[in-house]
C-alpha cells in the first residue's frame, strides 16, 4: 500500500497527509514486517553478536518509529472521534506486537549467551547497558512465564492499554464538555485584559459567526487548563471561583466517563501483573528501572521534604489567611480561595502583576533567549527551518540545530498553542527519532515539543506568563537532551534508558536559567515597545522564586505519596488512603467531591505509576546541577561557558549509556544532596 503515508521510508513523517483510514492498515504492514523480521534474528545461526542481535533489532523496531509514533502524536494533538477509533482498533495489534518481541525466548537467550559469552568485555559500558535494559524489559514482559500464566500476563498488558486510552479519553471529554458562558461584567471581574480576550475568544470560536468583544463579551468559561488557571487567580466572583473548582475536581468522576471503576481495576492488574513477574507490589515492578532502589528510598525523600515544608506552608498559609481576611474575605480560606488571594498577595510583596510581565515574554522573545541561553553553555546554535518538514497544524514551527562547525547534528518540531478542541492539554517532548550509528550510516535526533500557550490574537503576538516560560524551558531541557546525546546506540541514546526518575534532571535544570539576570533580561522586551524589563521587576521576581513553596511542595508530597501508597498496598482502598495522605500533607481538608484522582492521567494513563516522586527526586539532581554553575560564578561567562560543556559532555551526553547516579557524579564529583533544592525553594537558610 505504497500510497500510505504512514508506510513512506523516506524522512520525517507526512504528517499532513496522514488519516485515520490509513492506521489500521499501516499497522498491520509493520506488525507483518517486524514479525518477518523478528522471525529471522530468532533462527540465526550466527553466534550471537552485537551486530547480529542489537543492530538487527534496532533497524526492525525503525517501523514502531515510523508507523505507531506518527499516529500516537497525533492522537494527542489533532485527537478526533475516527481517528480515536482507529487509535484504539490497532492498539491491540501494538500491544501484541510489543509482548512478541519482549517475550522471544530467542532472543533473551541470544542476549544471555552475549552476556556470558566472551565478546561481552569487548562491548563499551553503553552497548552493556543497552542489553541489560533488554534483559530487564523482557523479565518485566513476562519472558519467565510459560502456559496460561503467559496467557494471562499477556490479556492483563492488553487491557491495561485499553484501560489507559480510556481514562485518557474519559478525562479529554469530560474537560472539553464543560462549558459556562459569562455575559454579565460582574462576573469577569478582576480579569486582566489578556484573560478576557482569551475567554471571549473561546467563546466566538464555539459560536461562530461571534466575534470576540473582550470587553462586554460574552466570555467562555471552560477547564482548559490556561483558562482554568487564570480564573482562580484572578476571578473576584467567589462563587464562579467556586463552581470552576468543583468542575475540575470531580472531572471524569460521572455517569458515562467516570474513571472509578477504571481506576480500581488499573489497580488490581497491575498488582495482579507485579505478582506474575514475582514482585510484592507494583512499585516494586515500577523501581526495578528506576534510579531509586525500592519504596523505602522513595518513601525517606518524601519525609525528608515533608519534614522540611510543612511548618513553613502552615506559616504561609496563616499568613494568606490573615491577608485574605484584611482585605474583606470573612473566615477561613476555602480551596477556591486560595490561588486568588495568593496571587493578591504576591502582587503586594513583590510589587509587580502577571499581567504587566506578559506584554515582555512574546514567545518569539522567549525562543530568541532560550536559543541564546544554549548557544552560550552548550555552543551549539539553533535557528528556525519552517517550511523544511511536513506539520500537523499551520502553527506548528520547524528548527533545525549545528554545532560549532556548523553541522546539522538534530531537529524539533514546536507545536505551541492551545487548541481545546482537539488537542490534549499540558506540556510534553516525544522524540520522533533518536540518534543512531551504524555501520550503514547515522541517523540524527528529531523531536517534538508541545505546550498549550495563548495563540497570537490578530497583531498581538503570543503572549506568555512566567510560569509558561518556565515551560517551555523545561521542555526544551528534555529535547537537548534527547538531541545533544554523543550515544550511537538508540536503547540508550538521549532520553533512551535513562532511568525514570532522573529523566527530569535536563528538564528542571533548564527552568533555572528563567531567574538568570542575564538571561532574562536578554529576552524580557516589551512586544510594543521592545522595552526591557526593569532591573528591579527582576530583582523582585527573583525574591518572589519561593513564595508559597511549602505549600507548592505539600501539593507535590501529597501526589507522590498517594502514588506510592496505591501502588504498594496489598488491596488498595483508594479513598482511605487518599484520605491518610492528605491527613498528614493537606492544610486544608479535601472535599467530599474532591474526585481528582479520576483524571490523574499521570499515575493511570502515562508512565508515571509508582513513578509520581520522580519529579521531586530529579529536582535534588537539578537543584545540585545547577549549583554547580552558582559555584562557578553566574555572572562569569567563561566559567558558565566550562561547566555548560562538562554539563552537556556528561547530562546531555551520556543519555542512558551509564548509570544516572554515575553521570551524576562525572559531572558534580560527588554524590547529589537535597541542600541545594531546600534552599532555592527558601526552606533552609543559604
Amino acid at each position: 500500500m505504497t500510497d500510505n503515508p504512514l508506510l513512506s521510508a523516506e524522512g520525517l513523517p507526512k504528517y499532513d497527509e496522514i488519516r485515520p483510514e490509513h492506521v489500521l492498515p499501516a499497522v498491520e504492514a509493520l506488525a507483518a514486517a517486524m514479525e518477518k523480521d523478528l522471525a529471522r534474528i530468532e533462527k540465526d545461526l550466527t553466534p550471537p553478536s552485537w551486530d547480529s542481535v542489537i543492530e538487527e533489532l534496532n533497524t526492525a523496531e525503525e517501523w514502531f518509529e515510523r508507523v505507531w509514533s506518527p499516529v500516537g502524536h497525533l492522537n494527542a494533538v489533532r485527537n478526533e472521534p475516527a481517528l480515536r477509533e482507529a487509535y484504539l482498533a490497532a492498539q491491540p495489534k501494538i500491544v501484541a506486537l510489543s509482548l512478541k518481541l519482549g517475550q522471544s525466548k530467542e532472543i533473551y537467550e541470544k542476549l544471555l549467551a552475549i552476556k556470558k559469552g566472551g565478546d561481552w568485555d569487548s562491548l563499551d559500558e553503553g552497548q552493556k547497558r543497552a542489553i541489560d535494559h533488554r534483559l530487564i524489559g523482557a523479565e518485566l514482559s513476562g519472558i519467565a512465564l510459560e502456559g496460561e500464566k503467559r496467557e494471562r500476563f499477556n490479556k492483563l498488558s492488553e487491557e491495561l492499554s485499553q484501560l489507559a486510552t480510556k481514562f485518557n479519553n474519559n478525562v479529554l471529554d469530560s474537560t472539553k464538555a464543560f462549558k459556562l458562558v459569562l455575559k454579565e461584567k460582574a462576573e469577569v471581574e478582576g480579569l486582566t485584559g489578556s484573560i478576557k480576550e482569551m475567554l471571549a475568544h473561546s467563546y466566538a470560536r464555539e459560536n461562530a459567526p461571534a466575534k470576540p468583544d473582550p470587553d462586554n463579551g460574552p466570555w467562555l468559561l471552560t477547564l482548559d487548563a490556561p483558562v482554568y488557571v487564570a480564573f482562580m487567580q484572578f476571578g473576584a466572583n467567589r462563587s464562579l471561583r467556586e463552581k470552576l473548582y468543583r468542575a475540575f475536581v470531580s472531572r471524569a468522576s460521572s455517569g458515562d466517563k467516570d474513571n472509578t471503576p477504571l481506576m480500581t481495576r488499573i489497580l488490581e492488574l497491575r498488582k495482579e501483573k507485579a505478582s506474575l513477574l514475582g514482585y510484592r507490589s507494583y512499585a516494586e515492578v515500577s523501581l526495578a528501572t528506576k534510579m531509586a532502589r525500592d519504596p523505602g528510598e522513595v518513601n525517606a525523600l518524601l519525609e525528608e521534604l515533608l519534614k522540611a515544608s510543612y511548618e513553613p506552608a502552615k506559616k504561609e498559609l496563616a499568613e494568606l489567611t490573615a491577608f485574605a481576611n484584611a482585605g474583606g474575605h470573612q473566615g477561613p480560606l476555602a480551596h477556591w480561595d486560595v490561588s486568588y488571594w495568593g496571587k493578591r498577595l504576591e502582587e503586594k510583596k513583590f510589587g509587580y502583576t502577571d499581567e504587566e510581565l506578559r506584554p515582555y515574554f512574546s514567545l518569539e522573545k522567549v525562543l530568541g533567549g532560550l536559543f541564546a541561553v544554549t548557544e552560550r553553555l552548550f555552543g551549539v546554535t539553533v535557528k528556525a527551518a519552517d517550511g523544511e518538514a511536513r506539520t500537523w497544524n499551520k502553527d506548528v514551527r520547524f528548527f533545525r540545530i549545528s554545532d560549532k562547525s556548523g553541522r546539522h547534528i538534530a531537529s524539533f518540531f514546536l507545536d505551541a498553542y492551545s487548541r481545546p478542541e482537539n488537542k490534549r492539554g499540558g506540556a510534553w517532548m516525544n522524540g520522533i527519532h533518536g540518534r543512531r550509528v551504524w555501520k550503514g550510516g547515522e541517523r540524527i535526533p528529531v523531536a517534538t515539543l508541545v505546550c498549550n500557550f495563548t495563540p497570537p490574537v490578530g497583531e498581538k503576538p503570543s503572549l506568555l506568563t512566567f510560569g509558561e516560560v518556565t515551560t517551555m524551558f523545561h521542555e526544551f531541557g528534555h529535547g537537548l537532551q534527547h538531541m545533544l546525546t554523543k550515544i550511537g546506540y538508540s536503547d540508550v541514546a538521549g532520553i533512551g534508558g535513562v532511568e525514570w526518575d532522573a529523566v527530569e534532571l535536563a528538564s528542571q535544570f533548564m527552568e533555572n536559567w528563567c531567574y538568570h539576570k542575564e538571561t532574562l533580561l536578554g529576552m524580557a522586551k516589551h512586544y510594543k515597545t521592545g522595552e526591557t524589563l526593569p532591573l528591579a521587576t527582576y530583582e523582585k521576581m527573583y525574591a518572589a522564586r519561593s513564595y508559597h513553596a511549602g505549600m507548592m511542595m505539600l501539593r507535590q508530597l501529597s501526589f507522590a505519596m498517594t502514588d506510592m501508597a496505591l501502588h504498594t498496598a496489598d488491596k488498595p482502598d483508594i479513598k482511605a488512603i487518599e484520605k491518610a495522605v492528605a491527613d498528614r500533607t493537606a492544610l486544608i481538608p479535601p472535599l467530599p467531591g474532591n474526585r481528582f484522582l479520576c483524571a490523574f492521567s499521570h499515575i493511570f494513563a502515562g508512565g508515571y505509576a509508582a513513578g509520581y516522586y520522580s519529579y521531586k527526586w530529579a529536582e535534588v539532581l537539578s537543584a545540585d546541577a545547577f549549583s554547580a554553575f552558582e559555584e562557578a560564578g553566574l555572572e562569569d561567562p567563561e566559567a558558565l561557558s566550562q561547566t555548560g560543556a562538562r554539563f552537556r559532555d556528561t547530562v546531555l551526553a551520556l543519555g542512558g549509556s551509564r548509570h544516572p547516579a554515575e553521570v551524576f557524579k562525572a559531572f558534580r564529583g560527588r554524590e547529589p544532596s537535597p541542600k541545594a533544592l531546600l534552599r532555592h525553594s527558601g526552606l533552609v537558610s543559604a
